[in-house]
């Protein structure tokens, strides 16, 4: 079973662990000091989750099963960085992770914007990010900047109608 909770400044290190596993897709984190600020001010300011495998079968291995860094303003939310352990990727995890985020923060109407892989980057198929955020109905936009590692990158949108009580 995977529990999704609010970060904790003890979290840092299971965000390196995460970032340890992607850097080869989205360039140097795990000892760049911008990194480490950024985790924490997303902890600080409440807008950062974890989840964590809670059925000892899936948590062979200790350690975060996903992280998430949102900003929360709105009308244009952003998923800053959004990452799932490799061991579970495909597992549902991330998935868990956006339907928290969405619940928690967004309120709409509004549009959550992510920045993820362009079409010809390596990740893009290898880690699936695309086909995650089309599932989650974000729709493709306008190329974005490359990436720190030089790959392609692109912005996805998703319109978020006002929530009903």
């Amino acid at each position: 079973m995977i529990t999704i909770r609010p970060a904790r400044e003890a979290d840092l290190d299971g965000f390196l662990t995460l970032a340890s596993e992607v850097e080869h897709w989205f360039g140097p984190m795990v000892h760049e000091p911008g990194f480490h600020r950024a985790v924490r001010a997303h902890i600080r300011d409440g807008a950062a989750l974890v989840a964590e495998a809670a059925d000892p079968a899936t948590a062979a291995e200790p350690g975060l099963a996903g992280g998430l860094l949102f900003g929360p303003e709105p009308p244009t939310y952003h998923v800053h960085w959004l990452v799932t352990a490799a061991r579970l990727r495909g597992a549902g995890v991330g998935r868990l992770l956006m339907a928290e985020v969405l619940r928690r923060y967004v309120t709409g109407p509004g549009t959550v914007e992510v920045i993820t892989f362009g079409p010809d980057h390596p990740g893009a198929v290898e880690s699936g990010a695309r086909v995650f955020y089309e599932r989650l109905g974000f729709r493709p936009g306008e190329p974005a900047d490359p990436g720190p590692e030089g790959g392609s990158r692109q912005l996805y949108r998703l319109d978020v109608p006002v929530r009903r009580g």
